[in-house]
């Protein structure tokens, strides 16, 4: 009888499942053999064309190739073109369900993910996916010849075997429940793309990957054009039924703001993100709104609010000490840029995670100094009172007395006004240059410039083409810039490549501010390490927490809703819409044509 029952406890203790989904927390919505997502309407028509314009900034796009470090790809093949062995839904942040694989099996030690691969999983030269693929796939991304933020990404896969022709093991250097989603959303594309190239010589041809879409053409330039595969093997799979229904997706680069709208009212494209207030306060009017050819739709979500800011290069000397970059930040006046320039559209950035539960706020709370207390000799004494509050000069603050409270951190760290500027012991003036590759932020920052001018210190902007601006940015070339991060609903594995010591010594990472603090590292660990949402609430507030008290960006602004100007004949909409979700990619992957755009 002991026996039996010491059986069963190892049964209970250490479970071994396989299944068509996994979650993070072990919260799955749906069954074994589900048909489709809710959101999504299953009988949605194939056919027709969207034409829409990429929220990127625009520029040439000179490689098909999205996994190297040099060089632009065209906008949208990571919905269209790649797939992976899981996919994840716009309901369920920390779940994904079978996609190239139909099956995952998680030990309960975590230390490993096996894969199955769905046996009717097909590239889109007609051969078959196959487990040689994924280890081709896992191997070249983790190489030196992929864009280095890959090996941050993976930094806790142990690696990658082919146990027969279709099933995979991933192994871990430790037990984290986000691996398998990790792994499972991994790019997977063929051994045969590039005839035998090396990878980073890998431009000009078309990828061989196993996506419902593959580029018109293979021209490399401005504008591209998706054909969706009419000989494409998951159209029938539950997580793509209903989804990807047009068959030509096409984006159109335009070179600025005015001539992009323009296009819009011309019929030149039938989808576009507006990200400028002023335009969609003053521009989204007119007979073809009121007649309903055009229309001005804020679009609702429940997504975290992105992070946006003004960012530190503290690799530069002059940004290294703490109150300094305080007090450049009590320079920004975001009550009056609310005001007058954009019509009270936008929220004030609070911390790294705004506008969800992994913001930091008011003290610390039991759970969160569990983790903070052992970092205590590594942390500011700051960390174990209230959270940070973005500056504000809603009365009875004001500008004025910012400016004041600035002037006194800066004399505290050395730089006193003389001689017509900021100067430290050198006598060397505190300039600053902004590199930007947005002109329309040049009317929204020109008032922090201002201020800042009062204080002594000249900024001045350097106005750069995208591409210039990202090869700067990629070898860490400039001293402030702006930043927009996406809200996440489940942050993990990307912490390490924001916010990770050895990422801020990686030519190409995004942690661009240099942030390279053993306390940050360790909180990062607690995050990835999470077993429960509760778990990973706690270790992303506490996170948020120290970093906020860095004060390595300047917190700009967010808006709650998608502001979305498109043309409702040639498309429909489903029902639904998502709780979670990017705007773009909910028109790409569930709208689908109107009868009169056949």
């Amino acid at each position: 009888m002991r026996a039996w029952l010491l059986f069963l406890l190892m049964l209970w203790v250490a479970p071994s499942w396989a299944a068509h989904a996994y979650a993070q927390f072990g919260d799955v919505k749906y069954p074994h053999g589900f048909t489709h997502f809710s959101y999504v309407n299953p009988n949605a028509p194939k056919g027709g064309e969207i034409r829409m314009v990429p929220p990127t900034r625009p520029t040439n796009f000179d490689k098909f190739n999205p996994f190297t470090l040099k060089g632009t790809a065209p906008y949208g093949q990571g919905v269209l073109v790649f797939e992976s062995l899981l996919a994840g839904n716009s309901e369920e942040p920390t779940t994904a369900y079978g996609l190239l694989a139909e099956d995952v099996e998680v030990p309960a030690d975590k230390l490993s993910a096996t894969f199955r691969l769905n046996p009717k999983a097909r590239f889109n030269d007609g051969s078959p996916v196959l487990a040689a693929d994924v280890v081709y796939s896992f191997e070249t991304l983790n190489s030196k010849l992929a864009a280095p933020q890959f090996r941050t990404i993976y930094a806790e896969v142990k690696g990658v075997r082919a146990l027969d022709e279709r099933t995979v093991r991933f192994e871990f250097a430790r037990p984290n429940p986000e691996l398998p989603l990790v792994v499972g959303g991994m790019a997977v594309f063929s051994r045969a793309w590039g005839g035998g190239k090396p990878f980073d010589q890998i431009i000009s041809e078309v990828p061989i990957a196993s996506g419902p879409y593959k580029p018109a053409s293979a021209r490399l330039g401005r504008d591209i054009t998706y054909v969706r595969d009419p000989r494409y093997w998951g159209a029938e799979l539950p997580v793509r039924r209903g989804q990807f229904n047009f068959d030509r997706i096409s984006f159109k680069n335009y070179l600025d703001d005015t001539s992009r709208f323009e296009g819009l009212k011309a019929g030149e494209f039938d989808f576009m993100r507006e990200f400028t207030s002023r335009n969609w306060a003053r521009q989204y009017k007119g007979k073809q709104f009121e007649s309903g050819e055009l229309v001005k739709r804020a679009f609702e979500t429940r997504n975290p609010g992105d992070f946006q800011g003004y960012v530190f290069n503290l690799r530069k000397d002059k940004f290294k000490d703490v109150r300094v970059r305080q007090a450049i930040g009590l320079a920004m006046d975001f009550e009056w840029l609310n005001r007058q320039l954009f019509y009270g559209l936008y929220t004030r950035v609070q911390g790294y995670f705004p506008n969800s539960e992994f913001h930091a706020e008011g003290l610390p709370k039991p759970d969160e100094l569990a983790l903070l207390e052992p970092l205590r000799d590594k942390l500011r004494p700051e960390v174990f009172g209230p959270a940070v509050i973005s500056p504000s000069t809603a009365p009875p603050g004001s500008l004025r007395e910012n400016l004041r409270r600035a002037r006194a951190l800066l004399a505290e760290a050395g730089w006193t006004y003389r001689d017509g500027a900021l100067r430290n012991a050198k006598n060397e003036p505190f300039t600053i240059e902004f590199l930007n590759d947005q002109p329309s932020l040049i009317r929204v920052a020109t008032p922090f410039q201002s201020a800042l001018q009062k204080l002594g210190i000249e900024m001045r902007f350097r106005t750069v083409d995208f591409s210039l601006s990202q090869q700067r940015m990629d070898n860490f070339d400039f001293e402030m810039t702006s930043l927009r991060l996406s809200g996440s609903t489940a942050p993990g594995g990307e912490l390490l490549d924001f916010f990770g010591s050895k990422a801020a010594e990686t030519h190409g990472s995004s942690n661009i501010w240099g942030i390279a603090d053993p306390a940050v590292d360790a909180l990062v660990q607690k995050v990835l390490s999470a077993t429960t949402r509760s778990e990973l609430r706690t270790a992303v507030r506490a996170l948020d927490r120290v970093l906020s008290h860095g004060y390595y960006s300047i917190p700009q602004y967010y808006g709650s809703a998608f502001l979305v100007g498109y043309r409702p004949r040639p498309v429909v909409l489903p029902d639904v819409v998502p709780p979670y979700y990017q705007a773009d990619a909910w028109a790409m992957t569930t709208w689908w044509a109107s009868p009169t755009n056949k």
